[in-house]
């Protein structure tokens, strides 16, 4: 039998959340958008069930989008720096909000991955 992949590559390849080699979601790419988010019914590999609820991940996303809101500040800070003095709090939340709009595919298909590995670990 193959040793398993690591978990932190079975979560960003969006591999199963059971063997971590079949892929979760039908298309490989985020393009075109309107299908990007559509997941497999099971695993291709191990025929593990994959879709439980047809809107898995909202509170995923949105904990994901303020993490990803407040770690932009690591980015910003050293290059553009910050002051209360000017209007630099402002240019830097266009930048973030910014950012956050351009990772908002790869966001949403990634907290579907974590809801499922989530899932599935409670489910046994």
């Amino acid at each position: 039998m193959s040793k398993k992949p690591s978990l932190l590559s079975g979560i960003l390849g969006y591999r199963c959340p059971d063997c971590r080699i079949g892929r979760i979601f039908v298309q490989q790419g985020i393009s075109p958008l309107k299908s990007m988010l559509q997941i497999n019914k099971e695993c291709p590999h191990c025929h593990q069930k994959l879709q439980g609820e047809s809107n898995n991940g909202p509170g995923i996303n949105y904990a994901l989008t303020t993490i990803l809101l407040f770690l932009n500040i690591l980015w910003y800070y050293p290059i553009f720096g910050m002051s209360c003095k000017d209007n630099s709090i402002f240019y830097f939340l266009a930048a973030s909000t910014l950012v956050v709009i351009l990772m908002q595919p790869i966001l949403m298909r990634l907290s579907r991955v974590l809801y499922l590995y989530i899932l599935l670990a409670f489910r046994g």
